[in-house]
């Protein structure tokens, strides 16, 4: 798994993007780097989206997880819920 650091010295490469220009006009008047906001906004649209990959690739296993869970309990019963 990757770390912030590991992103901030990734090579980097221009790019076109096409953003409403209101957006833009205002993050610029408000001095924000769009570039690193840009960056910002991808990175956690690709981290949702291998979120939501994960959950649909494994939805079955879980499912069948949940279920031995239901009928035959937790695997391990950790010691401080024992009472």
């Amino acid at each position: 798994m990757s770390t912030s650091s590991e992103h901030e010295v990734s090579k980097r490469r221009p790019v076109n993007l096409t953003i409403r220009e209101d957006l833009i006009q205002e993050a610029r008047s408000l001095n924000l780097n769009t570039s690193k906001a840009a960056e910002a906004g991808i990175a956690a649209a690709v981290k949702e989206t291998r979120e939501r990959k994960w959950l649909e690739e494994n939805r079955q296993a879980l499912s069948a997880h949940n279920r031995r869970v239901e009928t035959e309990g937790t695997l391990l019963t950790p010691g401080w819920s024992q009472k």
